[in-house]
């Protein structure tokens, strides 16, 4: 069965969501890239989206997300639209979450390409997503994410990957990840930490 990368954004359903840059480029040449990033993310994603877990690769990136629900999106859109009447239906939905993700694009390469002196597009045109249907495959699609540095030969453990969501999970740090909600889907902390000891790798989650 073809996988469908390009399903649409409904509320409160949940996303795989990838992407990765054009040809041989890298989307993070230093540290301070990956943290500026992020906060393009929390400004252009977290009003449209729950952010479960992530990993930043060099070239690449996932997130695991849930759409808000309608109420939610229809105040994010009314905080971007103020000086217009028309209001959000449902059918339009799907695709202000799409142009939140081509802005978060735009609003990063735009820096990004004046910091490095460069020109043009930097993230394919538009962003690939998988709805996870099925409850019984969060935890493997977070261990998957996890598990993307090891599985691209950049460290040996998860611990090893700075740029991913996992210690921001096992600390009490401030985050503004779905923690605790995710940490219940492995009966807590303890069985997060025993989930993600096992072997890496597993079937059915798709390859950038």
């Amino acid at each position: 069965m073809i996988q469908d990368y390009y399903s649409d954004f409904i509320p409160e359903h949940y996303f795989h969501v990838f992407n990765r840059a054009v040809g041989t480029d890298k989307l993070f040449l230093q540290n301070e890239n990956y943290q500026f990033f992020l906060s393009r993310v929390k400004d252009h994603i977290l009003p449209v989206a729950d952010l479960f877990c992530y990993n930043l690769l060099p070239n690449h990136f996932h997130f695991f997300i849930r759409i808000k629900t309608e109420d939610e999106l229809r105040i994010a859109y009314s905080l971007k639209h103020i000086n217009k009447t028309n209001k959000l239906g449902l059918e339009q939905m799907p695709n202000f979450v799409l142009q939140q993700w081509s802005n978060l694009f735009n609003s990063y390469a735009k820096s990004f390409n004046k910091i490095f002196g460069r020109k043009g597009r930097l993230f394919m045109e538009s962003v690939k997503r998988s709805e996870i249907k099925n409850p019984d495959y969060f935890n493997a699609i977070v261990y998957y994410i996890h598990t993307n540095a090891i599985h691209h030969g950049l460290c040996n453990k998860i611990k090893d990957w700075q740029y991913s969501s996992y210690y921001k999970i096992i600390s009490d740090s401030e985050t503004f990840l779905k923690r605790d909600e995710l940490l219940d889907w492995f009966g807590g902390i303890k069985g997060f930490s025993k989930f993600h000891k096992q072997p890496p790798g597993f079937s059915g989650t798709p390859e950038v």
